[in-house]
């Protein structure tokens, strides 16, 4: 199974809805869940379906990931034919960027050829969920399908973003539609439809006569099923594998979710803390697999000033933070992370090395890597002010950047 699939996983997104967040990072390689990068669960949905054979195409402000994969991924043997290699441009098809995610394949058409693998299995690796791919690719030898479409039931009207999809009686693809857009058949009577969530699997023939049509002038924006499947559905047979099926060895939470803004990320950050949350991190048998610093254990001390004992409340604490006599409630705090005397977090998420400073007031905020909240700052109260100061979402929340003179490091995003 492993030898006769390629994976190609679609880095290269700037992530234009976490804009600020991605400044310094490819959507990627954003933080989540208190020790992950985003990418890390596609990776791990790789490692447990026994797929080693990993592309990772990579091109926005690609050092934090590639960096990442490095520490963090460097898991395979290569002598044994397993590799996960970031592929940046390459020029071969031209002198031009990746103008987009069918783009980035086309130009790395020769990295297909030269593979032995029958199929090749192209991924977002810009989604948080949890998948077995082997039992896809079992679903897609069975039914002797050309392509395969990973779908999720969706009540209307959807993400917005991901393909709407029209199924006949045997789970064939009848038609593709843009979200929003009509199509006879797409809603069940309970109102819901079934959506892509991009995972792609192609016999590699199929893709590479895809990749010999390709012609210019396709917009750079281009859509894979859209706009390279959908022309397909006549020729060849393609059909639907349905999200949270019960076979395969990963448990059916049914949990997916493409991160589309700063909303988006803050909630699907929270909704780990919930009692039972809708993607369960401690599942023993689906480890999602990262880089982790050789960092102490978190704890808590008294502040030296007050003498208080720093606690911390339903919230997730990294290798490495010390709450200094400070206040941690519901929030989630990446590695080194500090929170002085009388400091309050509350309902936020901090990344990594960011330092709370004495009587500092956090409220719904996101705090980017290395920033330094000023001691007494308040922060998340009054909205005028920060949003004269900080960017803030349609839902209030705050995100520091330390764009307004915090300290905070770049190097290593």
């Amino acid at each position: 199974m492993s030898s006769d699939t390629l994976i190609l996983i679609l880095a290269q997104d700037r992530g234009l809805g976490l804009d600020a967040l991605t400044r310094q990072r490819t959507k990627a390689a954003v933080p989540f869940g208190g020790k992950y990068r985003i990418i890390d669960f596609t990776l791990a949905n790789c490692l447990h379906s026994g797929l080693r054979q990993v592309l990772v195409l990579t091109q926005y402000k690609s050092h934090s990931l590639q960096k990442h994969l490095r520490d963090g991924w460097s898991i395979f043997n290569p002598e044994l034919g397993e590799f996960i290699t970031p592929v940046p441009p390459q020029m071969r098809e031209g002198q031009d960027w990746y103008s987009g995610p069918f783009d980035a394949i086309r130009q790395n058409r020769y990295l297909i050829e030269r593979n032995r693998a029958s199929q090749v299995l192209i991924l977002q690796g810009e989604a948080i969920y949890r998948m077995d791919y082997a039992e896809l690719a079992r679903a897609h030898r069975e039914t002797g399908a050309a392509i395969t479409v990973a779908v999720r039931t969706v009540s209307a009207p959807g993400t917005g973003r991901q393909a709407r999809v029209v199924l006949d009686a045997d789970e064939r693809i009848r038609e593709l539609h843009a979200s929003g857009s009509g199509g006879d058949g797409a809603e069940t009577a309970e109102g819901e439809h079934q959506e892509t969530m991009g995972v792609y699997l192609f016999d590699k023939s199929v893709l590479l006569d895809a990749l010999a049509g390709y012609e210019r002038g396709v917009s750079p924006d281009a859509d894979l099923a859209l706009d390279v499947i959908a022309p397909r559905l006549a020729a060849h047979p393609v059909r639907a594998y349905r999200f949270g099926q019960t076979r395969g060895r990963v448990t059916p939470d049914r949990y997916w979710c493409d991160l589309a803004s700063v909303d988006a990320y803050y909630q699907a950050n929270m909704a780990l803390l919930r009692a039972e949350p809708p993607l369960d991190l401690y599942q023993p048998d689906w480890i999602i697999h990262t880089h982790q610093g050789q960092y102490p254990p978190a704890r808590t001390v008294p502040g030296p000033r007050t003498g208080n004992e720093g606690v911390f409340v339903n919230s997730m604490l990294a290798a490495g933070t010390v709450i200094s006599g400070g206040g941690v409630n519901h929030s989630i705090l990446f590695p080194q992370v500090r929170v002085e005397d009388g400091a309050i977090v509350e309902a936020s998420i901090l990344f990594q090395g960011v330092s709370v400073g004495a009587g500092a007031h956090l409220h719904n905020c996101i705090v980017e890597k290395d920033v330094r909240i000023a001691p007494g700052d308040q922060i998340g109260f009054d909205a005028r002010r920060d949003r004269e100061r900080f960017e803030v979402s349609p839902n209030g929340i705050v995100v520091v950047t330390g764009e307004n003179g915090s300290s905070m490091g770049l190097a290593s995003r």
